[in-house]
């Protein structure tokens, strides 16, 4: 009796198990194969990443940067990338070093102001004037008179010292009849010192001697002459005196200072009360002025 054959059931049984055995090792197939390509493409995107900011190329770039790129440079990632980080680099260093150009030619102007400025060849760079008192007092001051046009009030002081003597000096002013003439036009710091000493003589008249003596107002006034008919009064100060009969002498001293605008040709000159009493020692009584801008 023969054997009896597979049956159909068992042969579709067996077909359909060769058949997932198959799709199987080829989904696996696949899968390997599609995993060892996407690393080489992440290795090879990464090592392009990497390469778009190595210093070498990226220095490179940037020292080309104003080159113009062609169509394909244009549309890769990895130049817009370099570019735009060239140009943030770029600005920034420039940035620095004019920041450290300016500290450095500010400390220069320090260390060194001739090299910004010229005095020697400004003719009138330095303007300054400092008078001391004279030690001729009977022509120092001006006859006393009442207050009238272009005088103004008080005795003005006509002589001063204005030679380099002592502290007394002129740097491109002139000295007219006690008067400061302005050379330029500007602001300027005007300061004034009068020295008032009372000394008993016993020869001197006693009615002159009482009149002294008597409280009064030591005055001292800084005028400027202009165009105008009377010249303008620019400080005053003033303090009252009362000499002890006792006393042997008497001191005070009047200082003054402040800023004006000043025209060119404008004359400044000071005026005091009581001349009699003015003592022009030159460290004790001084009239100046400076330009300040």
């Amino acid at each position: 009796m023969l054997a009896a054959g597979p049956s159909a059931a068992q042969s579709c049984a067996l077909v359909l198990a060769a058949a997932v055995l198959l799709q199987s090792l080829c989904v696996a197939v696949t899968f390997l194969y599609f995993t060892s390509e996407l690393k080489q493409l992440q290795d090879t995107y990464s090592k392009s990443s990497i390469a778009c900011l190595t210093g070498e190329e990226l220095g490179n770039f940037i020292q080309n940067l104003d080159t113009i790129p062609n169509g394909e440079e244009e549309a890769d990632p990895c130049w817009q990338v370099k570019w735009q980080l060239g140009k943030l680099i770029k600005k920034m260093m420039s940035r620095s070093y004019e920041e450290n150009i300016s500290a450095v030619n500010a400390e220069r102007a320090l260390a060194f102001p001739s090299t910004n400025e010229q005095p020697h060849t400004d003719p009138i760079y330095r303007i300054a004037a400092h008078l001391t008192g004279s030690s001729n007092k009977k022509n120092s001051l001006a006859p006393r008179t009442d207050s009238t046009p272009r005088k103004g009030r008080g005795q003005k002081i006509n002589s001063w010292e204005s030679s380099h003597k002592g502290h007394s000096f002129l740097y491109n002013v002139e000295l007219r009849n006690g008067e400061l003439v302005v050379p330029k036009t500007g602001f300027y710091y005007i300061y004034s010192q009068t020295y008032f000493r009372f000394r008993e003589n016993e020869h001197e008249d006693s009615g002159l001697l009482a009149q002294i003596r008597n409280p009064k107002q030591l005055v001292q006034y800084v005028y400027k002459l202009t165009n105008y008919p009377e010249p303008i009064l620019l400080m005053k100060s003033a303090r009252t005196s009362c000499w002890s009969r006792k006393a042997e002498y008497g001191l005070h001293s009047i200082y003054q200072g402040g800023v004006f605008q000043l025209k060119r040709d404008d004359r400044i000159f000071v005026s005091v009360s009581n001349g009699d009493i003015v003592d022009m020692d030159k460290e004790a009584s001084f009239f100046g002025a400076f330009m300040i801008s």
